[in-house]
């Protein structure tokens, strides 16, 4: 046993990081799949209810967003390949902060990790129930099976794993070109993008303010436009199952982050301008694309069945990559003991860490019943995705001030540490990123009283962590390659 930071560790034989071990594979096209992926979902359903404020105080809070993601991203870009580790944002902040920073920045990305695959697969049973024509009452069949199938396949291995990331993540965005190009001719960005006036109410004939509430419809926008690029950051959990993570990781991430930013503003601009569409109704829409895709081909229509099966790719996308990301972001906080050890160990051939992938969805679903259930079908169905999604918003913001945080005392106490890339933006870039991120916390905090509940929810779970943290998990500490990176005062040499 050793001891440090008031924290104590416990050294293990070379047994127990081999029942721990992950298998290299990916390289640049594999790595921005998997960011994209994670995020493409975001370009189908969840961005849309902050068109209940206004297209215009979605387009700013989209722009304000996209400059905090280009810092974060910028930041992952030097930050993964100098500790290129399985911890990520952990990592980075176990260096900076030491353990207690790097258990409340793992916490944080834990909860967005967990509860971001119960908004999607919400929305994909949502998507399946129209399709199909299943009744309301059966939205549970859908999550489950969906999380059977997508855990066993990234249980299965690591090539196929990053295999289906890819070809989904190429289906989901030629998805969103078809829809860019069939809606051409039928546009009319006055009329439908912009009819929705003061308070939220419809304008029959368009043609409304661009700010129809001012600053503060902006600011309620800002978390709905996080939904364009949340879990981009899940990249570095991938970086002892990349091939050259030094080469290939700021190459994956900025790729996938300008790919994404182009997306969105397409999505943005089209999907609101569709006649018979437009922003009023997308606002409280659970399958915005799907409606667009029924006002330009009929109702009926047999393609636009077909296409909405391939908008769920979309979903399936995110919802496969984040499960991805999940089971390695567990899996790095239980090998360094600061969740139970247990979870990290990996499949014995397949070499993927299938009981953090169990686990972390047992849990989502955990929470998915209990709103469900909570609040009654009815209830549940029309809140759900919009409480998970704030919950799951909630953990992200907090993990990115902690990463630029990180960032910006890394780059201050360890300037010698060896970074193969460094961001152009430096300083100025991780300090955008956090103001950003604590207004749209605020925002939160602050914004609907039905999507408060959640966030007080996730106040609450973080507390009864930090409670077992201080009692148990901080005695139980594991010299896994992120603690002893932290503790080695040579590693800027390394």
């Amino acid at each position: 046993m050793s001891e440090a930071a008031g924290v104590t560790y416990t050294k293990v034989d070379q047994s127990y990081f081999e029942k721990r071990g992950l298998r290299r594979y990916a390289g640049v096209w594999s790595l921005w799949a998997l960011g994209v992926g994670a995020v493409i979902s975001g370009h189908f359903s969840g961005w849309n209810f902050g068109l209940a404020n206004g297209w215009g105080s979605m387009f700013v809070a989209t722009v304000i967003i996209s400059v905090m993601y280009l810092g974060l991203t910028f930041c992952l870009a030097e930050l993964s390949p100098a500790l290129p580790h399985t911890g990520g944002a952990y990592s980075f902040a176990r260096t900076a902060m030491g353990p207690w920073g790097g258990f409340l920045t793992g916490l944080s990305e834990n909860v967005e990790y967990v509860l971001t695959p119960a908004v999607i697969v919400f929305f994909i049973g949502s998507y399946m129930g129209s399709i199909v024509g299943t009744a309301p009452e059966m939205q549970p069949l859908w999550w489950i099976g969906f999380y059977i199938l997508f855990v066993g396949l990234n249980i299965v291995g690591v090539e196929l794993s990053f295999r289906v990331g890819l070809v989904v993540t190429l289906l989901a965005l030629a998805c969103l070109v078809a829809f860019w190009i069939l809606s051409v001719g039928h546009l009319d960005f006055n009329r439908w993008a912009m009819n929705v006036g003061p308070g939220g109410v419809e304008l029959p004939e368009g043609n409304g303010p661009f700010l129809p509430n001012g600053i503060a419809g902006v600011l309620a926008g800002l978390p709905f436009a996080v939904w364009l690029f949340l879990a981009i950051e899940q990249l570095p959990l991938a970086a002892e199952e990349s091939v050259d993570p030094k080469r290939d990781m700021p190459k994956g991430i900025l790729a996938g982050m300008f790919t994404l930013i182009i997306s969105a503003f397409m999505i943005l601009w089209l999907n609101a301008s569709v006649a018979g569409v437009g922003s009023f109704k997308l606002g409280t829409s659970a399958e915005p694309l799907l409606d667009g895709l029924r006002a330009l081909l009929g109702e009926g229509s047999n393609v636009a069945a077909v296409l909405a099966l391939v908008a769920v790719l979309g979903l399936v996308a995110s919802f496969h990559t984040i499960i991805f990301a999940k089971g390695r972001q567990i899996y790095s906080l239980s090998r360094a003991g600061y969740f139970p050890s247990g979870l990290s160990v990996t499949h014995g051939t397949r070499k993927t860490p299938h009981v953090a992938m169990v686990g972390g969805s047992l849990v989502a679903l955990a929470v998915m019943f209990a709103l469900w259930f909570g609040l009654g079908a009815e209830n549940g169905g029309k809140i759900i995705g919009g409480v998970l999604l704030n919950m799951a918003v909630f953990g992200a913001m907090f993990s990115y001030f902690m990463q630029a945080l990180s960032f910006i005392l890394l780059r201050v106490k360890r300037p010698n540490m060896t970074r193969p890339y460094k961001s152009p933006f430096g300083i100025l870039g991780a300090a955008l990123t956090m103001i950003i991120s604590v207004v749209t916390l605020y925002v939160q905090v602050t914004g609907d009283a039905a999507y408060r509940q959640g966030v007080v929810y996730v106040a609450v779970w973080f507390v009864l962590c930090i409670l077992y943290f201080l009692f148990v998990g901080r005695h139980k500490l594991i010299l896994s390659p992120e603690e002893e990176f932290a503790l080695d005062k040579n590693a800027s040499a390394h």
